[in-house]
């Protein structure tokens, strides 16, 4: 099937290792990871993946300026702020948030990029963010500039394709591993991952199950903007698909003290985790999931299963905020 067409950004295909240590250690099924924070450095993790599509969009619209928003540890604005500056474009940021944030992390990066930026509080994100993007669109188009407007995370029907595609990045790499995902496992901030993952699997007719653990939220608000996600994507493709809510598989409990607000256990884990695997996780998506997706295999939910694929969706910069939270022991 013809999906739209995108703009290549990424170090695609991003590899998949095995966490050899953490499987044995669990004695359960057997641990793989999804290398996609491998996919840049200034444009690192999965948000590239959606904005190859979301920003060929823009272009072939005629567009000049990205507007998007987040948190203000926000990997999507970071990337899109990137990419915007890699392709001669501007970038305007809508970041909850106050000016009085530490400049530091992904906010640090977004000045260096030279993003334009405005700070919001955690109502108005809430309840007026697209007015607000717009009153901003309506205003940058009376300086001249072409805007093109995108939500949180690019999950839309357009950056749903990111993962569409990574899906049929994954089979392949099945085929030349020679082994069989019985599940792939991502986090899920704003849905645009697992809704791409999902459809892909689903018109393949692919026997892979595929979890999300959302790290914001709860799992009945996610399933329903995954659900809006996927219709919204139909609009790219020739033809729908049928699925129903159910089987949206997102596993909740694991949202701690709230999105980017992280527990002891949580901070431990990414921790022991580094010295274990030398593989880093961030504190607001992997770190929660990966550790969710852990404490479900003890509890023996995946003991049917024999291979599962963690995604990697990046994050290392918002890790130095939190620096201060961690307890690191002297080894000295």
């Amino acid at each position: 099937m013809r999906i739209p067409k995108k703009i290549s950004l990424a170090n695609l295909p991003t590899k998949i290792e095995k966490l050899e240590k953490l499987s044995s250690t669990l004695r359960g099924p057997q641990i793989y990871i999804k290398r996609d924070d491998q996919t840049g450095t200034e444009i690192s993790g999965n948000k590239i993946r959606k904005l190859e599509f979301a920003v060929q969009e823009a272009i072939d619209k005629g567009c000049d300026m990205l507007i998007t928003c987040g948190g203000v540890q926000s990997n999507h604005a970071r990337a899109t702020a990137a990419v915007a500056a890699k392709l001669g474009m501007s970038s305007y940021l809508v970041l909850r948030g106050s000016k009085k944030e530490e400049l530091e992390g992904n906010y640090f990066l977004d000045k260096v990029l030279g993003a334009k930026i405005r700070f919001i509080s955690s109502e108005e994100y809430s309840n007026n963010l697209m007015q607000i993007m717009q009153e901003i669109k309506e205003e940058m188009i009376s300086k001249g500039y072409k805007p093109y407007i995108m939500p949180t995370g690019a999950s839309n029907g357009i950056g749903t394709f990111g993962y569409y595609a990574a899906m049929d990045e994954i089979i392949n790499q099945e085929k030349e591993m020679g082994i069989k995902f019985d599940a792939v496992v991502t986090a899920v901030g704003s849905g645009g991952t697992y809704a791409g993952l999902f459809l892909r699997n689903k018109m393949l007719k692919n026997n892979t199950k595929i979890y999300g653990i959302n790290i914001c939220d709860d799992a009945e608000h996610f399933k329903n903007e995954i659900n809006d996600i996927l219709y919204e994507s139909f609009e790219y493709l020739e033809d729908n698909i049928d699925f129903s809510k159910e089987e949206i598989n997102i596993i909740d409990g694991y949202v701690g003290e709230g999105y980017a607000l992280s527990r002891s256990e949580e901070l431990e884990f990414i921790y022991e985790l580094a010295k274990l695997e030398g593989v880093i996780l961030d504190p607001v998506y992997t770190g929660k999931a990966m550790y969710g997706l852990v404490d479900q295999i003890k509890k023996g939910v995946f003991k049917d299963f024999k291979n599962i694929l963690f995604i990697h969706t990046g994050g290392l910069f918002g890790l130095f905020p939190k620096r201060n939270e961690f307890i690191i022991e002297d080894n000295i």
